[in-house]
């Protein structure tokens, strides 16, 4: 029987989670234990010409830097961490796991053959994905390679939480809703779990809202619905992403303004939701800072548009116990939290219903798969 990666290494000491995004790699370094014990962690940001990694308290420039040689640099900035630590084994967020990857799997030549298959539904995520993680295997050739997928926390979905109304047959061919942000979704559960548990047996809403937002409805710790869909354009307004909008706005577009697929994705990914509705910013600090009526339109759309789909995740649990915020602007905004509940009143928000702030940690529920994978 051939030796696998994990048998090859059994007294793996060190655990590395890479979490590619579109313009930023978050890294973590972990203590192989049964429950992984964080040891540093950072993040390179603004990748592209003036690209700087946070680390320790310090930001240092890169100069002009992609995602290959964003992950060269942590691993020079890791090293004096990991000391004489062997790294066992690297975690990797990727986006979109399609219909087969519905749980951690080791990232073999094949597996990233097949995730290369699924760029198209995740364009402004998955490449850089699969790039960190090509990076890693070259550098740690003899340790596990494992893929978390953020759409499988949803796979349990019902039929109807899944399909659109459409031809069955594209329903076959993989075109349903997937939802994304599973990872966060998966510890923000498990922090239920172990500080709420009588929340955890019941209906929870969890808003992810960052520069990513989507909402997760949950009973008893698992996945009911999803805000987003097919892809991570759908439900709610992100910082560059539109979520959602009439199918005929498209048509529109492509027939009157002669817009083809790639002019669209670029539009729909890059120009849209909050920089888009202000033609000011993406970030939401800089919009509340703002005294232009412009931010002000785009900030009172956020708070609207997740108001309702509060409104339809409780429809879906049929009925509502608490709501959850988490998330760079779900946790760090509070006049976002507070309008939002304030406009939710109506059906006991903030009375009946406790509203709870719980900072997310993917790089944890990363770890967490790569130790159960070398152990």
């Amino acid at each position: 029987m051939p030796t696998t990666a994990a048998q090859a290494n059994p007294m793996a000491k060190a655990i590395l989670t890479l979490n590619a995004g579109s313009s930023s790699v978050k890294f973590g370094v972990f203590d192989a234990a049964q429950e992984p014990q964080e040891l540093a962690s950072g993040q390179v940001e603004n990748l592209g010409a003036n690209a700087q990694l946070l680390f320790d308290g310090q930001t240092f420039s890169l100069g002009t830097t992609d995602h290959v040689a964003a992950v060269s640099a942590i691993l020079d900035t890791v090293s004096p961490v990991l000391g004489e630590r062997q790294v066992g084994g690297v975690g990797h967020r990727i986006v979109h796991g399609g219909i087969d990857f519905d749980k951690p799997t080791e990232l073999t030549w094949p597996v990233m053959d097949a995730l290369g298959e699924l760029i198209p539904l995740a364009p402004l995520h998955q490449p850089h994905n699969l790039a960190a993680a090509r990076a890693a295997i070259e550098a740690f050739p003899k340790a596990i390679q494992i893929g978390c997928f953020d759409t499988s926390f949803h796979r349990d979905h019902s039929w109807v939480n899944d399909t659109f109304a459409i031809p069955r047959k594209y329903y076959d061919q993989g075109v349903r809703r997937y939802g994304f942000h599973g990872l966060s979704y998966s510890f923000i559960a498990s922090e239920i779990a172990r500080s709420y548990p009588d929340l955890h047996d019941g209906r929870v809403v969890v808003c992810h809202l960052g520069n990513g937002a989507s909402m997760c409805a949950m009973r008893a710790g698992r996945s009911v619905a999803s805000s987003m869909g097919f892809s991570a354009l759908d439900g709610l307004p992100m910082g560059t992403r539109s979520g959602y909008i009439d199918p005929g706005v498209l048509l529109y577009l492509m027939e009157h303004d002669g817009l083809d697929a790639a002019a669209l994705t670029n539009l729909l990914y890059k120009e849209s939701g909050m920089k888009g509705l202000s033609g000011l910013t993406h970030d939401m600090r800089d919009l509340l800072a703002s005294h232009a009526p412009q931010a002000k339109q785009a900030v009172d759309y956020y708070v609207h548009r997740i108001q309702l789909e509060i409104g339809a995740m409780a429809a879906a649990l049929k009925g509502l116990d608490a709501i959850v915020f988490c998330g760079g602007v779900g946790e760090n905004a509070p006049i976002i939290r507070d309008r939002i509940a304030q406009g939710m009143a109506w059906m006991g928000v903030g009375d009946d219903i406790p509203v709870l702030v719980i900072e997310t940690d993917e790089e944890r529920v990363i770890a967490r798969a790569v130790t159960r994978a070398i152990s």
